[in-house]
């Protein structure tokens, strides 16, 4: 296993929306294997692919706390069915735009179809935290960022911060400042990469 760079806004690659996986093979064990590995050293609790500079349909989350046994899942082209009416609260944060954080209503509950690791085809039923997470990395798949759900004055500051991070560095700069985050009848609603803040609280990231 080796650990992958994670990609940052403004990199425009974060804007894509990420193409199926369409063969399950070795090579797709590995580069699992490769993710999990770089969202625990990160650390966090959710990462997507795209995060990571591949844009193809890829999940991996793990949400169990620092005293309990690592509990990784892998959401291999997972598709959101259904979504709570009833809405929850959390404070989300991005591995793609370290040290930001803010609080995102999303519902509670939500229902993804996936493929597991061996290409089984599984249904979850998430709640809580789980639910904000596999929300947050589903959005990474279409494009979509946390940041698009606050404020556009916040939103703005933090990709204005972010640009000049870039841009002193020479990495790419030229990302969309915003996309329309989906509208969601709140039994719709978007996902979310998760990270773990150092003094142990978890923060979507």
């Amino acid at each position: 296993m080796s650990i992958k760079p994670i990609i940052h806004i403004p990199d425009p690659l974060l804007r894509e929306v990420s193409k199926p996986v369409e063969r399950l093979d070795e090579g797709l064990h590995k580069f699992l294997d490769d993710m999990l590995e770089t969202m625990y050293d990160a650390p966090g609790i959710g990462l997507a692919a795209i995060q990571v500079a591949e844009p193809i349909r890829v999940v991996t989350i793990d949400v169990s706390r620092d005293d309990e046994e690592n509990a990784p899942i892998f959401l291999i082209n997972p598709e959101i069915v259904w979504r709570s009416t009833i809405p929850s609260l959390y404070e989300e944060g991005c591995l793609s735009i370290p040290g930001y954080y803010a609080e995102v209503e999303r519902p509670s509950e939500c229902k993804v179809e996936y493929l597991d690791r061996d290409g089984k085809k599984q249904l979850l039923h998430a709640d809580g935290l789980l639910s904000t997470c596999v929300q947050h990395e589903v959005d990474h798949l279409n494009g979509y960022l946390f940041i698009d759900y606050i404020s556009k004055l916040r939103r703005d500051r933090t990709i204005k911060k972010f640009a000049k991070i870039a841009k002193q560095s020479g990495k790419p700069s030229g990302m969309a400042a915003h996309v329309e985050a989906p509208m969601y009848e709140l039994d719709d609603v978007a996902p979310i990469a998760m990270a773990r803040e150092e003094d142990g609280n978890d923060a979507v990231s």
